[in-house]
């Protein structure tokens, strides 16, 4: 799944807002009416950035907030609770709960699409939907890898394990972390597959003398060495 926006909202006037704000500003998006539709979709593949409406049928935005953030996959995702509740109680709760940034309904979606941007910068989210480190570069729109300026050719999966490891530089994941990261866990595979696709990036960096970046974390699994 490739980085995207998840908007949580059970509006359709608001939702189609959003939709269209946030894709002109160069970010794909994924919609949810509710939050249990939600943790369905983040099951596949974690986003930049959700947005969460607080009146939600079914599971309210606050209980997602803490749900999320009692999660180790989704524990440092970057949160906005877009809601038609200003009281300052209300936005005190939400930023007791783990919330980074509060947007009252009616709102501007240019100063939304300015929080959203300044939130992803202050969570060292690319900005420009491309990571690099030690002459690699991951193009996360085209999902092409590069490597010293050369197209480099590289599957899916592999794509994705570089994308974590360039993400958590120097961060040690074991086998059931990169699982859930990776293949997301509506997905089942042993853990062992794990093993295997490093082994195959760690072919696709070693022309350039880049496979010793990702190294073997001895009874654990696997880093970048930044």
């Amino acid at each position: 799944m490739a980085p995207y926006i998840l908007v949580v909202e059970d509006e359709p006037d608001i939702r189609d807002l959003l939709e269209f704000t946030i894709s002109r500003s160069g970010f794909d998006i994924y919609e949810a009416e509710s939050a249990e539709d939600a943790l369905k979709i983040l099951d596949r593949g974690i986003p930049e950035l959700i947005i969460i409406d607080w009146m939600l049928p079914g599971m309210d935005g606050i209980d997602l907030a803490k749900k999320l953030r009692s999660d180790d996959l989704t524990k440092d995702l970057p949160i906005i609770m877009l809601t038609a509740r200003g009281e300052e109680a209300d936005k005190l709760r939400s930023f007791e709960v783990g919330i980074d940034d509060y947007v009252t309904k009616p709102f501007s979606p240019k100063e939304l699409m300015a929080r959203i941007k300044a939130l992803l910068r202050r969570t060292g989210a690319p900005s420009d939907n491309s990571l690099s480190a030690a002459g690699i570069r991951l193009d996360l729109n085209s999902h092409r890898l590069y490597i010293n300026d050369k197209d480099v050719t590289i599957g899916p999966t592999e794509f994705k394990l570089l994308e974590l490891f360039m993400r958590n530089p120097n961060r040690a994941f074991d086998r059931s972390q990169l699982l859930d990261r990776v293949w997301g866990r509506s997905v089942y595979v042993e853990e062992r597959t794990v093993d295997v696709h490093v082994l195959r990036l760690r072919k696709i960096l070693k022309p350039s003398g880049r496979d010793h970046i990702i190294e073997t974390v001895r009874g654990l699994g696997y880093r970048l060495a930044a």
